[in-house]
């Protein structure tokens, strides 16, 4: 039987758990991953199950973590580190950029880092500063790093498994308020892939392209878009870097306009990037300037704000409306 109905956070769990069952290369370490399981329980029960030796502690050293996981990768090992939340991990970001992302090229292609660094970011359970930011345009912008991030249980179960597997160093977002989200996941059924971006919705008007957390917020609002008489596409990208164009570009030349929903702040973004790309390859096929809905250009806010930085249905909506409609 491998349908299961999961949570992301349960998929996330499955995924490491047969990827340390299927590969004594691989280890899973970081804060409090080990007999607690981690803050958010991910990593529950792997300890008791496989070991402190491939599933355990470190001390609250972002650096050192990701600065060991570099060396055991060196030496064939298959690293998974937790950065507990986004914004834990910028002390480690030295390490990110000048060693996981570069090695490989630096040394010609003779060495190798299969490393995952698991971040549970963005916004949406009112946390407090430096636990919901959106970090993904530090990595994206970073080249040598794979990105991923999955908007629901299947697509978190089977893209860590890829990423476990991979040669290439991959930063692996995970949001936060979808762990406990619930999905039918099929384990045996392979997901599109690494670079792979996939419809979650057909439509014929405009088209929603999203990522992570939200992808949920794009759905909703197509749903609400749907009572009102139009039907909005959705784009779920899952792989920033590596970059689905094919399939993205394809969406928006089918409907003629097009939407960029993300939680990071608009200026000098993934969303920024996303709208780019899709202009300078669309351009004679809009109908309508490309629109963005992102968070605010601001330090994430506190809790009690939180709702009205988050891009919402009314907001995404009121995008839609600026589409420049035509009425026959």
């Amino acid at each position: 039987m491998t349908h299961e109905k999961l949570t992301m956070a349960q998929a996330l769990n499955r995924a490491l758990r047969d990827a340390l069952a299927e590969d004594p290369s691989v280890l899973v370490f970081g804060e409090d991953v080990g007999p607690l399981g981690g803050v958010f329980r991910i990593t529950d029960g792997l300890t008791a199950e496989f070991g402190d030796d491939r599933c355990f502690d470190t001390p609250l050293a972002e650096s050192g973590i990701v600065g060991m996981a570099v060396g055991l990768a060196m030496n064939g090992m298959r690293p998974v580190v937790e950065m507990q939340f986004d914004a834990f991990a910028y002390p480690a970001f030295e390490q990110v950029v000048s060693h996981v992302a570069k090695l490989r090229n630096r040394t010609r292609g003779k060495v190798s880092v299969p490393i995952v660094i698991r971040v549970p970011y963005a916004g949406g359970i009112g946390g407090v500063e430096h636990h919901c930011d959106s970090s993904e345009a530090y990595y994206a912008h970073t080249p040598g790093l794979h990105v991923l991030a999955p908007a629901n249980a299947a697509d978190a179960y089977g893209l860590l498994r890829e990423a476990i597997a991979s040669p290439d160093p991959v930063v692996f977002l995970e949001p936060k308020k979808l762990y406990w989200a619930k999905d039918e996941v099929d384990l045996a059924a392979p997901v599109p892939g690494v670079g792979k971006a996939a419809v979650v919705r057909e439509g014929t008007d405009a088209t929603l392209i999203a990522y992570g957390p939200s992808v949920p917020t794009a759905l909703d609002a197509a749903e609400v878009a749907a009572q009102e008489g139009r039907s909005l596409q959705v784009v779920d990208v899952r792989s920033i870097v590596p970059f689905d164009d094919a399939t993205v570009c394809d969406a928006v030349r089918s409907t003629g306009r097009a939407v960029v929903v993300a939680e990071a702040a608009g200026f000098a973004s993934v969303s920024s990037e996303i709208v780019a790309r899709v202009t300078e390859r669309c351009f004679h096929s809009l109908a309508a300037p490309v629109r963005r809905v992102t968070g605010f250009d601001i330090p994430y806010p506190p809790p009690k704000l939180e709702h009205l930085h988050l891009p919402s249905v009314d907001r995404i909506l009121d995008a839609v409306d600026d589409l420049q409609w035509e009425h026959s």
